[in-house]
């Protein structure tokens, strides 16, 4: 069977408790920053699923650069869904790493076929994301997310602000 689209991990994730004290956290502790920080309210993202269900997703998340990796904090709202299957309500934790596909039906397929469920699922605009339960081979779950040219131009303008950052508005 043809393998995923990508296997470059270009980013690390963590389901914490307050984003904005884990941003502030990381940016004093670690000089990790400046954080991009979003809401995503209850309808959002359309096509959702979790566990193969109709489902709504919830969240509020933060982004900032490492180097060459992408930091997400993640403070999830919604209680089912795939960042609760692995940290539970009250605790933080490493959730997961993401890789881009290209062809997102065809990656589904092959992770499926090595028994990794679908977590959650869904879109946003013509971004296609999942969650694979990857936890037995890796400890962690697996996003994978559809390459696009609008979404890879704000991460490498969250990318850009990292460099030579100064440590002021840690949170933007």
């Amino acid at each position: 069977m043809k393998k995923p689209t990508d296997r470059t991990v270009f980013q690390n994730a963590w389901v914490v408790k307050d984003i904005e004290i884990a941003c502030l956290r990381w940016a004093d502790e670690m000089g990790v920053g400046p954080f991009f920080l979003n809401e995503y309210p209850a309808g959002t993202f359309s096509d959702v699923t979790y566990r193969g269900e109709p489902a709504d997703l919830a969240m509020k998340v933060a982004i900032a650069q490492a180097g060459p990796v992408q930091i997400e904090l993640i403070e999830p709202i919604t209680e089912q869904c795939a960042y609760r299957d692995s940290v539970p309500k009250g605790s933080e934790g490493f959730h997961h790493m993401c890789v881009w596909t290209l062809d997102f039906d065809a990656d589904r397929s092959y992770f499926e076929s090595f028994g990794y469920e679908t977590a959650n699922s869904g879109r946003i605009k013509s971004n296609d994301f999942a969650y694979f339960d990857t936890r037995p081979l890796m400890g962690c779950m697996l996003e994978v997310i559809t390459q696009n040219p609008q979404t890879q131009a704000r991460f490498a303008m969250i990318a850009e602000a990292a460099k030579d950052w100064d440590g002021k508005d840690p949170i933007r």
